[in-house]
């Protein structure tokens, strides 16, 4: 399959002065772009003050593109915060997708921290997905995806405890709390299936400088499945005790917290480790950690035996 061409500022500007023109937003003149992340071939450019401009790397990624927009519409209804809305569409490549949506106001997660009244919100998000009808987005082509085994999961953080141990970065020994027992007592439980955005990183979470979270973004990664996975997410993007807040405030209960909470844990273990083993970089993937392993009140509180459940 030919490579797409990488693409420069002047090809960005140049489609996005077409599409903003189509959508009968913009002028003569090419709009200001920038890529909002550095690095080849950049695939987010911002535009202008007020849009983005997505461009799908490969078919794949197109495939799930198309299905984002309609995916935030169906979602939009159903949640508290702010998603972005498509203002037009295209091709940059041949069978290769762009998006012009626009852009919510705001930083991210990881630049300003969420407040109290940020919990209620995230709260409301992870409510609102419950209430989304599963069968809806079925349709439109989300996937449903099986629960992920915590046992197998707790095995694969030991290892990656001891490379860690080893270079001096954790003692894992924290991990002896989560045992074989308790990995099994904290399964998935059966129908218990919502939309799970996913990818509920700090990136994907525009939050003000008042600490409330205005707007998620990243849609495409989103599955039909265990919401104790978004629960994961908020772990290592706003703090452990953060996120278990928001999730009861939802009205999940015991079980399902304590296993997102250990599968943020087992993740941000494992990440870790492969981030020293490829000598990539590692401030991120420490943060999450030390988020993640933020001891929270409902751990001592809590007889897993007593199987409390989702609300």
């Amino acid at each position: 399959m030919t490579q797409a061409p990488a693409p420069t500022a002047d090809t960005v500007r140049r489609l996005a002065r077409s599409l903003l023109q189509g959508s009968g937003t913009g002028g003569a003149a090419g709009p200001d772009v920038r890529p909002v992340t550095e690095g080849t071939g950049p695939a987010a450019w911002w535009v202008g003050g007020h849009h983005v401009l997505r461009l799908a790397p490969d078919r794949e990624a197109t495939a799930r593109r198309r299905r984002e927009v309609r995916l935030r519409d169906l979602v939009r209804p159903h949640v508290p915060v702010a998603l972005p809305t498509a203002v037009a569409q295209g091709e940059w490549a041949p069978g290769l997708l762009c998006t012009l949506d626009t852009r919510l106001p705001g930083g991210t997660g990881e630049e300003h921290t969420v407040s109290a009244v940020g919990e209620t919100d995230l709260a409301g998000l992870l409510t609102g997905l419950r209430e989304v009808p599963v069968r809806q987005a079925e349709t439109l082509g989300v996937p449903r995806v099986s629960p992920r085994s915590l046992e197998a999961l707790r095995r694969a953080a030991g290892r990656a405890a001891e490379r860690l141990a080893a270079a001096d970065e954790f003692d894992p020994g924290r991990l002896s709390r989560l045992t074989p027992p308790a990995a099994v007592q904290l399964a998935a439980q059966p129908g218990t299936a919502v939309l799970v955005h996913h990818a509920l990183t700090g990136g994907h979470l525009v939050v003000g400088a008042d600490g409330r979270v205005r707007g998620v973004l990243g849609w495409d990664a989103a599955v039909v499945g265990d919401p104790a996975e978004d629960i994961a997410g908020l772990a290592v993007a706003v703090g452990a005790p953060a996120a278990v807040r928001a999730a009861t405030l939802a009205g999940y209960g015991a079980r399902p917290c304590l296993r997102g909470l250990w599968l943020a844990r087992c993740d941000a273990v494992v990440d870790l480790a492969d981030a020293l083993d490829g000598r990539g970089p590692q401030t991120l993937p420490r943060t999450r950690l030390r988020r993640a392993w933020e001891p929270i009140m409902l751990e001592r509180v809590t007889d897993l035996g007593d199987g409390d459940e989702a609300g």
